[in-house]
């Protein structure tokens, strides 16, 4: 798709959210309970960068909003998971707070995304 769909660096962004979530799930507790959904996390923060690099090569603006709906859809996900973490006591230190506001900020990029795709969709 049109590079113009895209922010400059939002494909370096995610890649650099989904380092951040492996350092951290790697300095997670050894605890099942912690491993599990540090597990969680790590399947959905690692895959956003991944649909978002999916959707630079999209065959269509369909294939596009499909692709960067599943990465908002999997940034949303880890946001979730990163909640149930820190709520649950078993990470509290401050990065998982920057983890969390990177993954509302994500969040709120992939949202704008897809509705001004639907917007220019439904225009032309």
């Amino acid at each position: 798709m049109p590079s113009e769909r895209r922010p400059p660096d939002l494909i370096a962004r995610t890649r650099a959210f989904s380092l951040a979530t492996i350092h951290f799930y790697s300095g997670m507790p050894r605890q099942p309970v912690a491993q599990i959904l540090g597990r969680q996390l790590l399947r959905s923060a690692t895959s956003v960068g991944a649909q978002y690099r999916e959707a630079q090569r999209a065959k269509s603006t369909a294939d596009f909003l499909s692709k960067t709906e599943g990465a908002l859809q999997e940034v949303d996900e880890a946001g979730y998971w990163l909640e149930l973490i820190q709520d649950s006591g078993i990470q509290t230190d401050n990065s998982i707070n920057v983890l969390r506001a990177e993954a509302r900020e994500l969040l709120a990029i992939f949202v704008a995304i897809t509705r001004k795709v639907k917007q220019n969709k439904l225009r032309n």
